[in-house]
């Protein structure tokens, strides 16, 4: 065999390997990352809050069902769910059974497209920009999702709907308002609905969002929102290990797929961060499409996040 053959056949065996361990392997690896953020108003108590994110669920994925149903066992104080629980017709059900432990915390959630549309096998080169962009929403004219239930699902076990929605809850002693969208992916958003500045006698305003548009993180952060929770990037899904992330599937940068970051008003066009900067915690996600079994450098999450004063 000569050199070219050689070298054909390790890169073909390289890639085969790769390809092995992402879709095979590393999609199942689930990890709980965890950080403490100091957003808190001074002299509040610290708060645990259990960040859920694009679970994508098909009914037979009993793993990870078992996994998520045992994050129970961390008590937090609040559950969030930030949308595309569903990857599958007939995935509701099996959702609220994952769900069901999580659900006898207070929580709340907003939805994502793959809560109100079935998923469509996509060409994963657009989603780095070679060829014409995806088609969103309505737009792929696949089946909708019954949502209204899953939505039901989640409301009756005590769960608050921030689906453009102000509210302010008592978590554990302490206030927290919350402004939520709906998923701006497919531009259900409306921010203005809930615009206005930060509640001056709570502990912490909270922005929840599924897809982390810009627009909308510019918009929570200049009203006064100390943290914003978000998902939809699955991290970047498919990553070139020790580089990152090569996509977010939405404006934001890559650099911040995944993770805890600052984030102010002008971020993403280079204006000065201030020092009160918000900070903005972005989950890789639970799950994928099922038309795109794989995880490369990047292993499912949930993430508790520890919220105390700040300075």
């Amino acid at each position: 065999m000569n050199a070219l053959a050689k070298t054909t056949v390790a890169v073909a065996a390289t890639g085969a390997g790769t390809l092995a361990w992402a879709s095979l392997v590393e999609r199942h690896l689930y990890t709980l990352r965890r950080f403490t953020l100091p957003v808190l108003a001074p002299g509040s108590r610290p708060l645990r809050v259990l960040h859920l994110s694009d679970l994508h669920l098909v009914p037979r994925q009993q793993r990870r069902i078992d996994w998520v149903r045992g994050l129970a066992a961390l008590e937090p104080d609040f559950v969030i769910n930030t949308g595309d629980n569903c990857s599958d017709l007939d995935a509701v059900p099996a959702v609220l059974h994952a769900m069901e432990p999580l659900l006898e915390f207070p929580g709340a959630f907003v939805l994502g497209s793959n809560d109100y549309y079935a998923p469509a096998p996509k060409n994963p080169l657009k989603y780095v920009g070679i060829g014409a962009p995806h088609k969103k929403g309505a737009d792929l004219e696949v089946a909708s999702l019954p949502v209204e239930e899953l939505v039901e699902g989640f409301t009756a076990g005590g769960w608050v709907d921030l689906d453009n929605v102000r509210r302010t809850v008592e978590i554990n002693g302490e206030s927290v308002e919350f402004v939520g969208v709906n998923d701006p992916h497919i531009e259900l958003d409306d921010y203005a609905a809930v615009a206005g500045p930060a509640a001056s006698d709570v502990a912490l305003t909270m922005g929840v969002l599924h897809a982390p548009y810009v627009r909308v993180l510019d918009a929570m952060s200049a009203d006064g929102a100390r943290l914003m929770l978000a998902g939809h990037t699955h991290g970047g899904q498919v990553c070139v290990p020790f580089y990152g992330a090569l996509t977010t599937n939405c404006d934001l940068d890559n650099a911040r797929a995944k993770g805890v970051s600052r984030w102010w008003p002008g971020a993403a066009t280079g204006v000065a961060a201030p020092s009160d900067a918000a900070w903005l915690e972005v989950s890789a996600g639970i799950g994928h499409n099922k038309y795109n079994p794989v995880r490369l450098a990047c292993r499912p999450e949930a993430t508790l996040l520890t919220l105390v004063p700040g300075a």
